[in-house]
């Protein structure tokens, strides 16, 4: 981390990292998934139809258990302290609107509706987390008598031995996702040939350029860094088979790539349509 993180003991310092990593990458999903609701919104309501079923699919499978068992293991421990009583009541709170909006979204009438309810439940998640990472966590990581380690070990045994699946894909791997999720300069320097590119020239004569307009694109050079890769897996994840979309990076995300084979073995094609100087596009085609 680039801030200084004040913690009562080092591995609490280590464990208010690793929960915040995890926020990112439930925040940068959530994200990604509601994106990819809206341009389908506007471009094919059958396509809508299964980016919402999607959506609410990882809602109950990752955001509302990691709420539970948040609410279970982590806020009693706070709730104790009396400087965080009516926060912890406030953000249990937030968990019942959380939970209301996905009910909303999962019975939502039309696909515009389902749009409106899915960004909505964004926001309130984003700042939830926010809050959670700002107040809570520093809080608990600084009481002495608190091991903010041992709260969130029991949040990881809730969530993998409790109802709704648990975390998705696991806490080591969110780990390896942040610590990628640096673009370093040894994810430069990996060699394109690692990077399967199809369509002739790749883009690099200016070829192709017009070809991908049917295509959803997800531009990311506004996401915030921390939530950036996360937010791609969200979208690429409600990308069906046999279609493809566009990403819009602001340099050649070659660490992203290589997560995303690593993450899903063979199951994307890479184009490139534009490579820089300011923006690199490319069509990532779900096999």
């Amino acid at each position: 981390m680039t801030v200084l993180t004040l913690a009562s003991h080092p591995e609490d310092a280590a464990a208010l990292e690793e929960a915040e990593a995890h926020h990112a990458r439930l925040a940068g999903e959530l994200a990604g998934r509601v994106k990819m609701l809206f341009i389908a919104v506007d471009r094919d309501p059958s396509a809508a139809e299964r980016m919402r079923t999607g959506l609410v699919d990882f809602c109950d499978r990752s955001l509302l258990p990691h709420a539970a068992a948040e609410e279970a293991a982590i806020y009693p421990a706070a709730h104790g302290m009396p400087e965080a009583r009516l926060l912890i009541e406030s953000l249990i709170g937030e968990h019942r609107c959380l939970t209301t909006l996905v009910d909303t979204l999962r019975a939502a009438p039309r696909p515009a509706d389902a749009a409106a309810e899915a960004r909505a439940l964004q926001v309130l998640f984003e700042d939830h987390v926010a809050k959670e990472n700002g107040l809570v966590l520093p809080l608990l990581a600084m009481a002495p008598e608190v091991s903010l380690a041992a709260l969130l070990a029991d949040t990881h045994h809730r969530l993998a031995h409790g109802t709704g699946g648990g975390c998705a894909h696991g806490g080591a791997q969110e780990d390896q996702d942040t610590e990628e999720d640096q673009d370093t300069e040894e994810g430069q320097d990996m060699r394109e040939g690692q990077i399967e590119e199809t369509g002739g020239c790749g883009g690099i004569c200016g070829c192709g350029g017009e070809e991908e307009t049917a295509e959803p694109e997800l531009d990311v050079r506004e996401v915030p860094h921390a939530l950036r890769h996360a937010t791609v897996f969200g979208a690429l994840d409600a990308v069906p088979a046999g279609t493809a979309m566009v990403l819009v990076a602001p340099h050649d995300p070659l660490p992203l790539l290589a997560q995303i084979e690593q993450r899903t073995p063979g199951a994307f094609a890479v184009e490139y349509l534009e490579r820089g100087p300011d923006s690199w596009r490319l069509r990532l085609s779900h096999r």
